[in-house]
């Protein structure tokens, strides 16, 4: 049997816990017949800001991530030219003879980063036959961002530095337009451009099927000296690995 005084507690508990469920389910009938009016207000304004931000974010990193910001010529008789993106990422690649096309063909480079794209194109099998048989292949890094061209060019020397018919430096970016409107690869234009100096008479149209081994040989005939490779400390490694 309950007290007096435990009934009256138990009265004036069963009172309040009433007054504040009827209080909550006037404020929760309250919040629902008001909310049609205020929400389709309140909404909108919350999601302006929220679809600028994913339109700002979809397309400034659309614009950061296929933006080129270097190059990688690689000519050996297949020439060819991966772009890459700021993240190291092939965004493009491009072939300037047939070779070049067949060679992208077998391959699927776009996307990777530049140094396996680098090593698929070494372990081609045409380009490991060609290297066998003393073809010279030279690597061309373009870029105006000279911090990542220099980290490219050292990884890739670093990768082939111990073969005696790779050769890899620098090209400035400004003779980039000009190989490229004169439908040649950077590697290829640079050696052109010797050539030329030599005999004008020489088109690019001339060379551009030309392997660089014959581009050196001819350069070699036009000058009269012993136009051999590059000085010993360019020398790069056969059948490096890039990682």
């Amino acid at each position: 049997m309950m007290s007096m005084n435990e009934q009256l507690k138990e009265a004036f508990g069963q009172i309040r816990a009433e007054d504040q469920l009827k209080k909550k389910t006037k404020e929760f009938l309250s919040q629902k017949t008001s909310s049609g009016s205020r929400k389709q207000k309140i909404n909108y304004w919350q999601v302006v800001p929220v679809c600028l931000c994913i339109l700002v974010f979809v397309f400034g990193g659309h614009w950061l991530y296929f933006e080129p910001t270097a190059e990688i010529s690689i000519d050996i008789n297949p020439s060819v030219e991966l772009e890459l993106n700021r993240f190291n990422r092939v965004i493009s690649v491009e072939s300037y003879n047939r070779d070049g096309e067949e060679l992208l063909e077998s391959l699927d480079v776009k996307f990777l980063n530049y140094s396996e794209a680098v090593e698929r194109i070494m372990k081609q099998e045409k380009i490991v036959s060609l290297l066998e048989s003393d073809e010279i292949m030279t690597v061309s890094v373009v870029g105006d961002n000279q911090i990542q061209s220099k980290e490219i060019l050292n990884h890739i020397k670093g990768c082939t530095n111990k073969s005696e018919n790779i050769y890899c430096y620098y090209v400035k970016s400004e003779e980039v337009e000009n190989a490229h409107e004169a439908g040649l690869s950077c590697g290829k234009y640079k050696v052109f451009l010797e050539i030329q100096e030599l005999d004008p008479r020489i088109t690019a149209k001339e060379v551009k099927n030309m392997s660089m081994k014959e581009l050196r040989d001819l350069l070699k005939e036009l000058s009269g000296t012993d136009q051999e490779k590059p000085e010993p400390h360019e020398k790069r490694k056969r059948h490096g690995r890039c990682k």
